[in-house]
């Protein structure tokens, strides 16, 4: 019986590993794209930043810094963020939705252009910032996903999958053992038998 259980719990555990290994393969190729696309819009974002940010220190330079904090205080509209999420492999991964309604009440003429075209692409470079963050979110996700299914992979390979495997080995020799021992009685037995028929 015991055998039997064994072997049932061996093609279980065979047939979990391969899915397991089959969805990490999957994972893999959804992590690389991911990585691809997350570093891609990264680096477009490290290398934007700096231009958008120098249009704020020539504005400092051409303007007092009341003008400009009141300026910004003024600009500041209203921000909506709506999270939701989608599914990769059964991982579910955030996808952020931004929607920013400018309010620039503040007076034109006070300002310098240089700052009010730095609001204005500050403003468009928001939804870049909130992509890389989703991105950066969904690379997590998946890293923490392929690294759990991994630690299963493993765990089936070189633990569990050995151990049925020399469990069902042992279990196996015994029987043989009791097997040729019942086989080797059996002909004693009947050698009995015969020799007594004889007499």
């Amino acid at each position: 019986m015991e055998f039997i259980k064994l072997g049932r719990r061996l093609s279980m555990a065979m047939r979990g590993h391969k899915l397991l290994k089959d969805k990490n393969e999957g994972l893999m190729k959804e992590f690389s794209t991911l990585v691809r696309t997350y570093k891609e819009v990264r680096q477009r974002v490290d290398a934007d930043l700096p231009n958008r940010m120098k249009l704020f220190l020539l504005a400092q330079i051409t303007s007092s810094s009341q003008s400009i904090s009141t300026a910004l205080e003024q600009s500041k509209g209203t921000l909506e963020l709506k999270i939701f999420e989608r599914s990769i492999l059964n991982i579910k991964v955030p996808v952020f939705e931004v929607s920013l309604t400018e309010d620039t009440s503040y007076s034109l003429m006070d300002t310098p252009v240089e700052l009010d075209d730095a609001i204005i692409q500050l403003k468009e470079f928001f939804s870049s910032i909130v992509k890389t963050a989703e991105l950066e979110q969904s690379t997590r996700l998946l890293a923490k996903e392929i690294e759990k299914t991994r630690r299963r992979v493993n765990a089936l390979e070189y633990i569990l999958i050995p151990q049925l495997q020399d469990s069902i080995k042992f279990i196996k020799s015994k029987l043989d053992e009791m097997e040729r021992s019942n086989i080797s009685r059996l002909m004693k037995i009947k050698e009995m038998l015969t020799s007594n028929a004889r007499k």
